[in-house]
């Protein structure tokens, strides 16, 4: 899943929505969860823009931090567990 048009928009989406730090290299294999860098608040965040770039619901109930951990888990996760919306 290297550059797609869903994991473009999420990196976007964290850049300048949850990170909001342009010295910071982001992309898609970089640690977000384990690092700091997501915090429990700005996950929910997250999974809300992973469901309107997917076009997938995704069940907050079947997600863990783990899962977002990384743009390209975000990803996976959203296909696995979504359905479409």
């Amino acid at each position: 899943m290297t550059d797609t048009p869903e994991a473009r928009a999420m990196l976007d989406f964290l850049r300048g929505k949850v990170i909001r730090d342009p010295s910071l290299k982001l992309d898609e294999d970089t640690a977000l969860v384990s690092s700091g860098l997501l915090d429990s608040f700005a996950m929910i965040d997250v999974l809300l823009e992973l469901e309107r770039v997917t076009k997938r619901r995704i069940p907050a109930s079947r997600v863990s931090p783990q899962d977002l951990e990384t743009v390209r888990q975000m990803i996976t996760t959203a296909y696995a567990v979504g359905v479409e919306a």
